[in-house]
């Protein structure tokens, strides 16, 4: 018999799809005897259409829910992510019903009943989520995960996925070694067998093989690759596997053809526009909220060591362009006196004392919303680097020029998965972040850096 792996996740999702149909029903049945509550007549009226009328409602919400990538039971999402992500579908689907209601009459339910509905759906819906991302969890509903190749790639996901937060939606079957390949994974952790891939896949109940080889020419079995994809088991690469459960490019495993042909990298007109009209309405919106603590910012400069207030600096910009980015000056005027450019290290001497405070509450970067209005860098993106550094950096460092195809951002997904760097190594793992980020960088994706930075800079995580 065919096994297809896929399956328990595929029925899960139907179920959670239903059951978010009933709840959004059940609220509105509730909403409707809410707003009839002193008139049966008029409740016996509308629900002649009513269950009809809301199974639209429940329809619209859950294909936005849908759209976005709240069925998509592969990915990991935070729990402000998953908050963040709920939210627009709510709104967004009371955008498009009121519409809908406007253009069709005969579908609409009436304003009160819609926010009820909403209202009640949200709170049954969102507490049914968390419910159901606790569940798909568990060993039950973990995907299962077999490696093919057992050498130094494979070994990658071992030995950076250890902790069980990273293992959270999967479970690691074992590695099947490649002939003509060297072993480097623990022997316990390795599967010796003589079957087929499809029929080891069957026999293991594998959900999905990830391809980790050291060498690819002539050492894949692509017939048995083929057939598991065949049977339902999802045949996934190194290079995306990393880039789904751990939310960055590895770039010792990542080649130029897998850049180019995965997909990302939208630099299309809406998205631009998108991106720009979200940068001028955050900058702004900061500006207004922060201009007080930057005059008192300045005065505390200014008393401890004089002037300059701003320290202006040259950076790396889009396509590679260099523009003076304004911060406030956190370190004494002969910081930098002999003219090399040298990181901030942890207590830096060179740091005065209100230096030290602003530079923790990341105050100092106030100023870098006037680069953000003038379009010289947007609210989130890679962090913009010294040109020394940046020439260094891209002869030693595989792929560092890339992220230099976006304007750099105030801060960036890299600023919250990785601390401050200070050295090439540093450089290298921000890299990875770097990367993720311009590959796949997105309207909510910038929405969900904004809200993580506000907890980051209410912690003071990661500031120098």
């Amino acid at each position: 018999m065919t096994i297809l792996p896929a399956s328990r996740k595929d029925r899960a999702t139907l179920v959670l799809w239903l059951l978010e149909c009933a709840l959004t029903v059940a609220a509105g049945l509730l909403a409707i005897r809410l707003r009839f509550l002193h008139d049966p007549a008029g409740e016996a009226a509308f629900m002649q259409t009513g269950v009809l009328r809301l199974l639209l409602v429940a329809a619209f919400l859950t294909m936005a829910m849908a759209a976005f990538g709240l069925y998509q039971v592969h990915v990991r999402r935070t729990p402000m992510e998953l908050l963040l992500r709920l939210a627009l579908s709510f709104a967004f689907a009371g955008v498009v019903l009121s519409v809908l209601f406007y253009l069709v009459p005969q579908t609409y339910v009436g304003r009160g009943v819609l926010v009820l509905t909403l209202a009640g759906a949200g709170i049954g819906v969102t507490t049914l989520r968390f419910l159901a991302e606790r569940a798909l969890r568990t060993e039950a509903f973990r995907r299962r995960i077999l490696v093919l190749g057992a050498g130094r790639n494979a070994s990658l996901i071992n030995d950076r996925m250890r902790r069980s937060s990273d293992r959270r939606s999967f479970t690691l079957v074992g590695f099947v070694p490649l002939p003509g390949q060297p072993a480097l994974v623990p022997e316990a952790l390795r599967i010796d067998t003589d079957f087929e891939l499809p029929e080891l896949a069957q026999w293991l109940h594998v959900h999905e093989i990830v391809i980790a080889p050291d060498e690819r020419r002539g050492g894949l079995p692509m017939e048995g690759m083929l057939k598991c994809a065949q049977r339902g088991v999802l045949v996934t690469d190194l290079s995306t596997f990393f880039e789904r459960e751990a939310g960055q490019i590895t770039v010792s495993v990542a080649d130029p053809s897998w850049l180019v042909f995965s997909g990302g990298f939208d630099h299309s007109m809406p998205r631009r526009l998108s991106k720009r009209l979200f940068d001028l309405i955050a900058a702004s919106a900061l500006l207004l909220l922060a201009w007080p603590a930057m005059l008192l910012v300045a005065l505390c400069v200014w008393l401890e060591s004089g002037s300059p207030v701003l320290y202006r600096q040259t950076r790396v910009g889009e396509n590679g362009r260099c523009f003076e980015l304004a911060k406030f000056r956190s370190m004494r005027n002969d910081a930098e006196q002999d003219g090399v450019a040298r990181w901030a290290s942890r207590d830096d001497d060179r740091s005065t004392r209100v230096g030290r405070f602003i530079r923790k509450t990341r105050l100092d970067e106030l100023p870098q919303l006037f680069n953000v209005l003038r379009g010289e860098m947007s609210f989130v993106g890679p962090r913009p680097e010294r040109p020394q550094f940046v020439d260094m950096l891209s002869r030693e460092i595989r792929y560092y020029s890339v992220r230099h195809c976006m304007k750099p951002g105030l801060t960036g997904w890299a600023q919250l998965r990785y601390p401050y760097g200070a050295s090439v190594r540093d450089a290298e793992e921000k890299l990875k972040f770097d990367l993720y980020y311009v590959k796949n960088h997105g309207l909510l994706f910038d929405l969900m850096i904004l809200l993580q930075t506000v907890e980051v800079v209410v912690f003071r995580q990661g500031a120098r």
